[in-house]
């Protein structure tokens, strides 16, 4: 009985073993990329200079739970989704804008 036993569990082991690589290279990875991208969409606040996704940079003039509204050069303002914003422009890159 102990031998079925080792050998049920023996064939399980790669199942088991896959799926904790796949939990631990794949889906662990992911959610926390994922909670930190949320954290940022969440901290935006006007004056943020920031770079959309589609690599236009621009200065937040106004923001809501959906919309943003930058400023991409003097009088020129575009609306765009919220979460079209990739992240926070660095310093540097807002010198070389």
């Amino acid at each position: 009985m102990e031998n079925e036993t080792a050998a049920a569990v023996a064939n399980f082991a790669p199942i088991i073993l896959m799926l904790l690589i796949f939990y631990f290279l794949l889906y662990r990875p992911q959610k926390k990329a994922r909670q930190e991208r949320d954290e940022m969409l969440n901290s935006l606040k006007v004056g943020s200079r920031v770079i959309t996704i589609g690599g236009i940079y621009g200065t937040i003039v106004a923001l809501d739970d959906e919309i943003v509204r930058l400023q991409i050069a003097d009088h020129v303002e575009i609306e765009m989704a919220r979460g079209s914003i990739n992240g926070l422009a660095e310093a540097k890159d807002a010198q070389s804008a």
